[in-house]
């Protein structure tokens, strides 16, 4: 056992992010629905865990609804102290951007979430959710009577190229009218409210914003939750208005000591770019601060090519927003153990952020630790509606 900078103690609010060694063991399924706590564990020593797993989107939420399969796939990832944050859930029927996305906008599927937390809470971690809206890039068949998706723009979303080589195309969207803004910004404060009450408890929240002009909201919540925020915030700090709504709606629900925001400064996926990305990033950095707002969570630019011996690396270019943001920094994009321990051990972060290297790995934490051999990730699963297959069949050490 190896000691690392990941598993040093640290406390995020009124989150204690302790963790103890685990040793895992399988449970039969159809024995614990509905609570899902389908492995057993024993403890062996106390630790404090920096490492989170970032949120997800997995396609695998049958008619909008959390399903049991969901419900063993984030506890397989749960322990003791480790901080969860769940895939985006949509904040209305429009808002939905993908097929098989959660949604809170329901009192359905608030009962459908329950499970899932229960399951997650049961073994002691942290859950927190997300909520998104996203805007242009939702396709028509998703809106009412198939009319054009919304967004800040009517500029249209060039076709992108997937992993797996097909195109996808985007239909032209509808610029938001002035007088809707205030039903967006409620639809983010009912999901906030349903985020709460699929917890049964009071959550903490945090708020996921990431950089672009395109609308593209998404909100995360922890302890289901306790909740957060993630919102594509336009590079103008002129035209931050809308955020700042969306971000200050939510912590009047739910308060901005249990509330993160999720940045994306440097996004360029589905034509989200900027001219002036950090300059945005600050400026929602700022009202942040003056809220109080528990954690920022900032994700890295795409790697780049180390010009010495050609490998990839990570830009390290968020150091601007961590010196800025008062509360909790979190980290993510491209970072494995020994980087995110440098993160940690540098005072570049608080916590790091894994996402395809939790999902291939339930146990990350442990294998950490240990200082294990990791299991390759198969990215031609990762949006796929299989609810086994590539979702909850990467094995755990033991």
């Amino acid at each position: 056992m190896e000691t690392t900078p990941l598993l040093t103690p640290y406390k995020m609010g009124e989150f204690n992010l302790a963790h103890r060694s685990v040793n895992y063991g399988s449970i039969s399924f159809l024995t614990l629905v509905p609570t899902i706590t389908l492995m057993y564990y024993c403890f062996s020593r106390d630790d404090n865990l920096r490492v989170v797993l970032a949120p997800l989107t997995r396609c695998r939420s049958y008619g909008n609804l959390a399903q049991q399969h969901n419900a063993l796939y984030y506890q397989q990832r749960a322990a003791p102290g480790v901080l969860l944050i769940a895939e985006a859930n949509a904040v209305s029927e429009t808002a939905r951007g993908y097929p098989n996305v959660p949604g809170l906008w329901s009192e359905e599927q608030v009962e459908a979430w329950k499970p899932v937390v229960d399951a997650v809470h049961a073994k002691g971690a942290v859950f927190f959710c997300q909520i998104w809206h996203t805007g242009r890039v939702s396709p028509t068949e998703f809106q009412p009577n198939g009319q054009a998706p919304i967004s800040s723009t009517d500029k249209q979303v060039t076709p992108q190229v997937s992993h797996d080589g097909s195109v996808l195309e985007f239909a032209a969207p509808r610029r938001l009218e002035t007088e809707e803004i205030p039903h967006i910004v409620n639809d983010f404060r009912i999901a906030a409210r349903n985020a709460i009450r699929a917890g049964n408890k009071v959550p903490k929240p945090i708020l996921n914003s990431q950089a672009s002009k395109e609308f593209f909201f998404i909100l995360e919540g922890a302890q289901i939750f306790q909740t957060v925020l993630s919102i594509c915030v336009c590079m103008d700090p002129k035209n931050c208005a809308l955020q700042a709504e969306v971000i200050a709606a939510v912590a009047a629900e739910v308060g901005a000591d249990r509330l993160g925001v999720r940045l994306s400064p440097f996004a360029d996926y589905v034509d989200c770019v900027d001219s002036d990305p950090e300059a945005l990033a600050l400026h929602v950095i700022d009202f942040m601060n003056g809220l109080g707002v528990l954690y920022c969570h900032v994700i890295e630019p795409r790697m780049c090519v180390n010009e010495n011996d050609g490998s990839l690396m990570i830009p390290h270019r968020l150091l601007p927003f961590r010196k800025a943001f008062k509360g909790t920094f979190v980290v993510n994009g491209g970072y494995d153990r020994e980087e995110g321990d440098k993160a940690v051990a540098d005072g570049y972060a608080d916590l790091v952020a894994y996402g395809r290297l939790f999902l291939a790995n339930p146990d990350l934490p442990e294998r950490f630790r240990k200082n294990a051999a990791l299991n390759k990730y198969d990215r031609s699963t990762f949006y796929t509606s299989d609810p086994v297959v590539g979702y909850t069949d990467y094995p755990f050490l033991d």
